[in-house]
């Protein structure tokens, strides 16, 4: 059995690792919540008594499966009977390619489309739609167990409906698949196939959810069929914040551990992470005012005793934001002393990040950022090409070796399941070949081409035999070409060469530039956010405007591990109304705030 040193973990942490049952966790900000699951994870591992047996992580994001596995394996724990990942790559895995003969969308084939390839098909179908202002934002939707929902205005509702309607009939045509399908036929499939769960539910021995509160509905459907087909021989171990449930407009919500029992078939042990390791005792206190649902946080790590400086500033203009900006960010740098890589910007909408990333820049050229504005292509963790470009753009160093060497079994995997024989390609092998290739190209998607060309040369296959890995690489380099195009037209000259290319998966080594959404997760020493605005944070389609403004405001707050900003400008306009006004919930909290010195 997994064992740990006695001060790897708190009492908290422990008791919920070792508790034999069904466990669900409410876990406040910096609770060391990824810990506690990597050691449930480890400990699972560790006591299956089959080699048949599979412990399943589901985890948010590709970037937190990665580093929970490596924790994992680091603790010289064997993985080989795990498997970790985001739910749409689970259902891909587990349930519509095995059984895809059983649905009649997928059972002649299918190919999952990008994100790229999914807004140029809305594009040209609301182009089509005369008559009628809609874009490709209005398509966003969702599905549950009932069907789709719509996040778009309720006058655009009934043509935005028929878009889909045509979306959906061209996507069969053409034997697609885009990730919000791959779950509502998972779902379908395991609704109407109950083998398939009474299977899967034999074959694990846990089931593990990250994240809770960002949790689809469907999702939870999908899940909850598995565990209780299952008969209570899998334990579920569910681990969140509902105070954190930031993505109400894409489906999310924080289930209570009743619903998702009943789900389940399962009676779940409530357990709590209290004790907060990352920010001051200042920092948790004021981020303690926008607790929606109430717990006690007490402030444990070292950083608690730290005088910690919290400003909001509503006087700053919109013409004058970049100048603010840069005094916050040389204040906290060059005279506090804190780290660039460090510090965080935070706005609610990337559109307002990559112009201000861009001119960050331009005005503290000894600073590096790290922006939306900086990445040359998409994050497009199921595209092939995508997932060689992470082996390629990345150092053969031995930090990170456990993670090439699993981007490697995810290539070959990918092109064993395209027909391609590679039984005799180790992982190792793959990895030497790309270590020994050397181009002496600048411009980025240049130096990948003729990578990729010398690269399956070098092995002996010949990727254009294959439509999926055709299409593929057409996607790839055409979204990232539109993407590159664009930034440029905006200003960054340099986003096409290859060392942008690689920034997108090193370390960060500079300020980081970021969504809300995508700063969640994440801490840094200093945290300044602005547009807190009403009609921003929140959003003017959130339904509960309170609740996600408070919401917001919490994830924000509680990134930060010693100094908080906080800006709500003036001056920003919006057509046919009212100026933007600051976040009303951010102006009734009654807190005594610092002026940070000039």
């Amino acid at each position: 059995m997994f064992v740990w040193d006695k001060n790897d973990l708190n009492e908290e942490q422990v008791a919920a690792v070792e508790e034999p049952c069904s466990v669900f966790i409410m876990a406040c900000p910096g609770s060391g919540k990824t810990r506690t699951l990597t050691y449930k994870i480890a400990r699972a591992l560790s006591i299956l008594e089959s080699q048949k047996q599979r412990v399943i992580a589901i985890t948010y994001t590709h970037r937190a499966a990665d580093e929970i596995h490596e924790r994992i394996e680091q603790l010289g724990v064997d993985t080989s009977q795990l498997w970790i990942g985001t739910i749409h790559s689970f259902c891909l895995e587990w349930i519509l390619r095995p059984y895809a003969i059983y649905h009649d969308s997928l059972k002649y084939g299918f190919r999952v489309i990008n994100a790229h390839d999914t807004e140029r098909m809305y594009d040209e179908l609301c182009r089509q739609a005369t008559g009628y202002q809609v874009n490709s934002f209005d398509c966003n939707h969702y599905f549950t167990s009932d069907g789709y929902v719509l996040d778009c205005h309720s006058g655009k509702r009934h043509i935005v409906g028929k878009i889909l309607q045509q979306y959906w009939a061209n996507l069969q045509h053409e034997r697609q698949v885009d990730f919000e399908l791959i779950l509502f036929y998972a779902y379908q499939l395991i609704t109407t196939i109950p083998s398939i769960s009474i299977l899967l539910g034999s074959l694990f021995s846990s089931m593990l959810v990250d994240e809770y509160q960002d949790t689809k509905e469907i999702q939870y459907a999908i899940l909850g069929a598995i565990l209780k087909a299952s008969g209570g021989q899998a334990t579920a171990f569910i681990v969140g914040d509902p105070n954190q449930a930031i993505y109400g407009s894409l489906g999310g919500y924080a289930i209570t551990p009743a619903e998702f029992g009943e789900r389940c078939g399962i009676k779940f042990k409530v357990m709590e992470l209290s004790r907060n390791y990352r920010s001051s005792s200042q920092i948790i206190d004021y981020f303690g005012n926008y607790n929606l649902y109430s717990s006690k946080i007490t402030a444990a790590g070292k950083h608690k005793e730290f005088h910690s400086l919290i400003s909001f500033d509503q006087e700053t203009t919109r013409d004058s934001l970049k100048t603010e900006i840069v005094r916050l960010i040389r204040y906290n740098v060059e005279v506090v002393g804190i780290a660039p890589e460090e510090v965080c910007i935070v706005a609610p909408w990337w559109v307002h990040l990559a112009s201000m990333t861009r001119s960050l820049v331009v005005a503290m050229p000894e600073y590096s950022f790290d922006g939306p504005g900086m990445v040359p292509f998409a994050r497009d963790i199921d595209n092939f090409w995508y997932k060689l470009s992470r082996i390629i753009l990345t150092e053969a160093s031995p930090q990170l070796y456990i993670r090439r060497m699993r981007w490697s079994g995810e290539v070959l995997a990918d092109l064993a399941e395209a027909g391609f024989v590679i039984e005799s390609l180790p992982r190792k092998t793959l990895l030497r070949v790309c270590n020994s290739i050397s181009i002496e190209e600048t411009d980025g998607l240049t130096y990948l081409r003729e990578f990729f060309e010398r690269l399956f040369e070098a092995i002996g296959i010949d990727w254009r035999a294959s439509p999926s890995l055709v299409g593929h690489h057409d996607a790839f380099f055409e979204s990232s070409q539109l993407r590159i195009e664009r930034l440029q037209r905006e200003g960054s000259e340099a986003i096409g060469e290859i060392e942008m290319f690689r920034k997108v998966f090193a370390n960060r080594t500079g300020i980081t530039v970021s969504t809300i959404h995508g700063v969640k997760g994440a801490e840094y020493d200093t945290v300044i956010a602005y547009g807190l605005l009403d009609g921003m944070v929140p959003h003017f389609n959130d339904a509960d405007q309170a609740g996600a403004a408070n919401k917001l405001l919490y994830v924000i707050c509680s990134r930060a591990r010693k100094n908080l900003h906080l800006v709500s400008e003036r001056g920003r306009t919006r057509a046919h109304r009212p100026d933007y006004t600051p976040t009303t919930i951010l102006l009734d909290c009654q807190f005594t705030y610092d002026i940070v010195p000039p």
